[in-house]
């Protein structure tokens, strides 16, 4: 491959998420990275990239269609694959990326499927390349301290631990407004939102997934809706005179990033970012709740509700000594001003929204004991995307006592559990994760 001195980066899937990693290869890492090419099925968005790259002074790089990817890699002499593309199509990038003879980082969830899981690990065995997914919140420094804390031994032989993630009505519903809405390109939200939280506990506790009972349903979303007294008659918000006063109605054309990335690049493809939440056609669940056993020991209880008054999320921790317990609060309710925004965007957040994070260690015989912890940030997902980037894209410059890079193992591992929780809310029954894919020949 190149003999550069900076890793050269490609990127394919050229949608919101990919502004996150081309501005840090081009401002932060541009010392050690180059990113020489962008490819997509839609030319607009490269083209939207392309333009805010040069706002940030670094030159405008080539663009590819995505059925180019292979020629793109071999052309460009690519030696690092970013793959933030549709969750259906991981796979298939990081697989011939692999087989192009480059390293691969693509966003979580890994994949969708058992065969697209295979399918990389494969590639990776058959090639001896890289592979790191993204879980960003394992350097979130308040999951750190959870980490060390549980390896401490402090609250003992670990016996269960008790998961709640809420999603509130601003950004649970945006996964009801796009692709994600359709199980086959998203696995539903036990694969897409949840492999985030399914990884932490992986991580947390060290273990994997043995067995996992799911029960779930489309209870607020979709056709739900109608029931619930929310739905109005528009296939999407942009346009519709029924969608006006509708605070789950996305505004494109009042969101300039969003506005630019797919209003503007819909005469290419016609994929509509602003689908009605409550119209037909959703084929993935919006409140779900899981039972895990883990082959060390342990077991977890899990819920994820999409349809939240509030968003963030409570995780506890019972051991032998004690208990601890995360709770964290990202916004105490959503304020109406920002209910008809995406959570991230610029103005979607409002400063009348309030939240707080504790981390509280429960001893037996003792009071409890707060754990403060420092180099917490609003920005970047409590200050982990940089941390993470900085991994990524500098890899022997970081020393990692607490193992946060993720590679192909870890996706799987993350992945399965998700995939064990759809396959279970299919039959009605526990599901064995070795019974989909056993992970002991790749360790």
């Amino acid at each position: 491959m190149s003999l550069s001195p900076r890793r050269r980066y490609a990127l394919v899937g050229a949608g919101a998420r990919a502004g996150l990693f081309l501005r840090a290869l081009t401002t932060d890492h541009a010392d050690v990275a180059e990113l020489v090419a962008l490819a997509d099925t839609n030319p607009a968005r490269p083209a939207v990239h392309n333009a805010r790259l040069e706002a940030l002074g670094a030159a405008p790089v080539p663009v590819y269609d995505a059925a180019d990817f292979t020629e793109m890699l071999k052309r460009e002499q690519v030696d690092v694959a970013l793959v933030t593309t549709v969750d259906r199509y991981h796979d298939h990038y990081v697989a011939a990326a692999l087989d192009a003879g480059c390293d691969a980082i693509t966003e979580k969830p890994m994949t969708v499927d058992v065969a697209g899981c295979r399918r990389i690990l494969d590639a990776q065995r058959r090639t001896g390349r890289d592979v790191r997914v993204t879980f960003n919140y394992r350097y979130n420094p308040l999951h750190e301290a959870v980490k060390r804390i549980l390896a401490s031994g402090e609250i003992g032989e670990l016996g269960s631990v008790h998961f709640e993630w809420l999603l509130d009505v601003r950004h649970g519903a945006d996964y009801f407004r796009r692709w994600h809405r359709d199980k086959a390109n998203s696995g539903g939200l036990l694969v897409h939102k949840a492999s985030h939280h399914f990884d932490l506990v992986n991580w947390w506790l060290d273990d994997e997934p043995e067995r996992v009972y799911a029960a779930g349903r489309l209870f607020f979303y979709g056709d739900q809706g109608r029931r619930h007294g929310y739905a109005r008659d528009y296939a999407r918000a942009h346009g519709a005179a029924t969608a006006e006063g509708d605070p789950f109605a996305l505004r494109l054309a009042d969101e300039p990033g969003l506005r630019e990335l797919y209003l503007d690049a819909e005469s290419h493809d016609g994929y509509h970012r602003d689908q009605n939440v409550f119209a037909g056609g959703v084929s993935i669940e919006d409140d779900m709740a899981v039972l895990v056993r883990y082959a060390g020991g342990p077991s977890m209880s899990y819920h994820l509700t999409a349809y939240a008054p509030w968003e963030g999320y409570r995780v506890m921790f019972n051991g032998s000594r004690g208990r601890l317990e995360l709770e964290v609060v990202e916004s105490d309710h959503v304020a109406p001003a920002a209910a008809a925004g995406v959570k991230g965007e610029p103005g979607a957040e409002s400063t009348a929204e309030r939240g707080f994070k504790r981390l509280l260690v429960r001893p037996y015989w003792a009071p409890p004991r707060e754990v403060r912890v420092e180099g917490l940030s609003r920005g970047g997902h409590g200050g982990a995307d940089v941390r993470m980037l900085a991994d990524l894209i500098r890899p022997g410059d970081n020393v990692d006592p607490l193992g946060r890079t993720a590679g192909a193992v870890d996706g799987a591992r993350a992945l399965l559990t998700g995939l064990a929780g759809n396959e279970s809310l299919v039959t009605g029954e526990a599901v064995r994760v070795k019974d989909l894919l056993d992970l002991s020949p790749n360790r």
